[in-house]
């Protein structure tokens, strides 16, 4: 591809952003961006916006040579770990495009699985503001889907947000109303009942899930039980604070005009 080609692509308003926060996968990040180029191109326009939270590894340098081979990827970089609600904040108010899909760095989120979520964001409709990915078959340790479940069961049970599997990174959202929510650190394991609680219709999509190709996990089924069971509280708080109705402006309008 030409550097003109490349420049004009990179330009281009798209319709999709797909926002990737990452912590020290210098292994896996490359294939990922790869597998998510050969899922989207010629389906949608679409960017890359990878969040490096302060890596320590090669993540970085890995990112800036493909930033010469692929004009569709842009990075974000944070100083200092700042934990991966930031990084999706930060990246969703970076993006360009009016719908963002999230997915984790890691590569055990299958890129080839955004297009299922599009499709049903056209068969829903305008309601529609968010699509969870939900891992019916998880890859991961037994230890670790225990947790997961025993996490699922008691948000759903508190929350009452409907949602199965609310940890899968891939979810496919509206920027501007994601960019409404209040913002909070972990808030990202708790968007389908905050967007519910603007009013916006969720949905659950049954979606692939892979092992991880290399490194480790960066959170312990320990860790996250606890920042779960602190979050949870304020979360309900939130919801049963929220009070939301339509709004008409009576008689004829006075915009644009000045005394």
């Amino acid at each position: 591809m030409s550097t003109t080609e490349a420049q004009t692509r990179a330009d281009e308003v798209p319709e999709l952003s797909v926002v990737i926060p990452v912590h020290d996968e210098a292994d896996n990040i490359l294939p990922l961006l790869q597998e998510i180029e050969t899922a989207l191109s010629g389906r949608v326009r679409f960017e890359v916006v990878v969040v490096d939270d302060g890596s320590r590894d090669e993540t970085p340098a890995r990112l800036s040579e493909a930033l010469s081979a692929m004009p569709f990827l842009r990075v974000l970089r944070h100083e200092r770990q700042a934990g991966q609600s930031r990084a999706i904040w930060n990246g969703v108010r970076a993006a360009r495009a009016p719908w963002i899909a999230t997915l984790d760095g890691d590569g055990q989120n299958d890129p080839g699985d955004i297009p299922k979520l599009l499709a049903e964001r056209e068969r829903l409709g305008g309601e529609v503001g968010l699509l969870a990915g939900w891992r019916v078959h998880r890859r991961d340790s037994a230890w670790k889907r225990f947790g997961s479940r025993l996490a699922n069961a008691v948000r759903g049970w508190l929350l009452k947000d409907r949602t199965p599997d609310t940890g899968c990174g891939l979810k496919l959202f509206r920027r501007d109303a994601f960019l409404e929510l209040p913002y909070f650190d972990h808030m990202h394991r708790f968007l389908p009942a905050l967007f519910q609680r603007e009013g916006w219709l969720t949905r659950s999509i049954p979606v692939g899930h892979r092992p991880r190709r290399a490194g480790r996990s960066h959170y312990g089924n320990l860790r996250r039980l606890w920042v779960g069971l602190a979050d949870l509280g304020g979360v309900a708080w939130l919801l049963r604070r929220r009070r939301r109705t339509a709004v008409h402006e009576i008689g004829p309008s006075r915009i644009g005009e000045h005394p």
